[in-house]
């Protein structure tokens, strides 16, 4: 089974508390970014253990800590007649740059093996495998917009201004680690509720609709902030952070598409319509 794991923005992202366990607890807006790897989960042969296959972009770590294989394996603990399994992964999202792209593989990975195997797993059900594998994991099971709290996990339902808004998003090649991230963040109450503030035109949010993560991060990383002020120079209506980094985006509401700027050749980008 083929299936083409997505990424996700971050419309807003407030670090509102530390939490006795150790997280946080946020507020956001999640939204799917049609930026996608190709995941495909097919029975192993004769013989064969579980395993993944990666291709494309290089991933950090063993591939036997793969997010994927720790999907497969939760699923496996509670169905022990899951046959083993070849996945073959061909990484195109980057790493490490606040888009969700291994959780979106592994939240993939379940609902690959959940079709293909017959499971009858509830969307609830997968949402609770994938919170086990992290925060933003459960998104990608149901992948539409909402309101997130909590660590991330706890969805509202939300509309958003955004059909026919072009996009452009921009990765300068930074891997900033979340346990970096999130060390350098103060917690604070919001200025300005999320769901009021996303609710107006695209146009009003740049006064409204903060990441904290750009201030957390600008003394160590000050080229993120270059990069937002050229998406608005080049006439975006939004411009931000994705989560905790490194990727921004720009958004032009109304437009086919959005500028091709001459970025440096080390950095990728995407642009597309969401």
């Amino acid at each position: 089974m083929l299936t083409f794991p997505n990424a996700k923005l971050n419309l807003g992202l407030y670090v509102t508390a530390r939490r006795p366990d150790g997280f946080h607890t946020l507020e956001t807006v999640f939204v799917p970014l049609p930026w996608t790897d190709a995941l495909e989960l097919l029975p192993a042969a004769p013989g064969q253990p579980t395993g993944i296959v990666l291709t494309g972009r290089p991933i950090p770590g063993a591939p036997e800590t793969n997010l994927c294989l720790r999907a497969y394996a939760l699923l496996q603990a509670d169905f022990p007649r899951l046959p083993p399994v070849q996945l073959h992964l061909h990484k195109v999202v980057p790493i490490g740059a606040g888009l969700g792209g291994g959780s979106a593989d592994a939240a993939f990975a379940l609902k690959a093996a959940n079709e293909l195997f017959g499971l009858g797993l509830s969307t609830e059900a997968l949402e609770g495998y994938a919170r086990r594998l992290g925060a933003d994991c459960a998104f990608f099971i149901q992948n539409r917009p909402v309101l997130a709290g909590g660590k991330g996990d706890e969805f509202e339902a939300i509309d958003l201004p955004l059909a026919g808004t072009a996009c452009a998003v921009v990765y300068p090649g930074l891997h900033i680690g979340t346990a970096e991230a999130y060390a350098r963040v103060a917690p604070r109450a919001p200025a300005h509720p999320l769901r009021a503030a996303l609710a107006g035109p695209i146009e009003t949010w740049r006064g409204t609709v903060a990441n904290d993560f750009e201030t957390a991060l600008a003394p160590a990383y000050p080229g993120l902030a270059a990069i937002k002020a050229q998406l608005y120079a080049a006439g975006a209506a939004y411009a931000s952070l994705s989560g905790s980094g490194s990727a921004l985006y720009g958004l032009w509401p109304g437009r086919a598409e959005a500028p091709a700027l001459d970025w440096p050749a080390e950095y990728l980008v995407w642009r597309g319509v969401l």
